[in-house]
């Protein structure tokens, strides 16, 4: 019997040699910007994870009743980079204490969740969350959400590489930029050359 979850096929190939880790952590422009940045990601896709509709779009996902959470896809070569790390920095780059809300952004779209891939991911995901909890490294309980992995769709086109192509605009300054200085001061080793 495998140890891997049964679960559907990503909608997006995974190359030889990567692994693939479905975060959420509130609005995908920031969490996008942040792995973008770490050496070992080779690729960071934003879309939706987690809910019930079909090909959801950005407008259906802003309502909360979709079920799904604003994610990133992180394809990663875990020879450069260990999941432990990777979740590490997704840990310390949002507020994983918050229900259903990161800052301004509230409803369950913007919900701190890990989707995993297999059963290795979700025994990883759930052992680090209970050594912070155990440190209590937060003021408050970590509520991020461990999960199976059981749908990905992209986001828009538009929504694609966003901090990148749109960094001078006023939410991007506000809301990105801090969580890029943050993972910057914090995890400088970390980052890409």
């Amino acid at each position: 019997m495998s140890n891997e979850l049964n679960l559907p096929k990503t909608t997006v190939e995974i190359p030889a040699g990567q692994e693939v880790i479905t975060l959420g952590a509130g609005c995908f422009w920031c969490t996008e910007a942040v792995f973008q940045r770490l050496e070992g990601v080779e690729k960071v896709v934003s879309g939706y994870a987690g809910g019930l509709v079909e090909n959801p779009t950005y407008r259906q996902i802003c309502t909360g009743t979709t079920g799904h959470a604003e994610v990133i896809q992180v394809f990663y070569d875990p020879k450069k980079v260990s999941l432990e790390s990777l979740l590490e920095v997704f840990w310390a780059t949002h507020d994983p204490t918050t229900l259903n809300r990161q800052g301004g952004d509230v409803g369950p779209q913007y919900r701190s969740a890990v989707f995993c891939h297999s059963d290795s991911q979700k025994e990883i995901a759930s052992h680090l969350k209970a050594e912070l909890n155990a440190k209590q490294v937060f003021e408050k309980p970590i509520v991020t959400e461990i999960t199976a992995f059981s749908n990905f769709y992209s986001a828009e086109n538009y929504h694609q590489d966003y901090f990148n192509l749109n960094g001078m605009q006023p939410y991007c300054q506000f809301v990105v930029k801090p969580k890029v200085d943050k993972l910057k001061k914090y995890f400088a080793e970390r980052l890409k050359g």
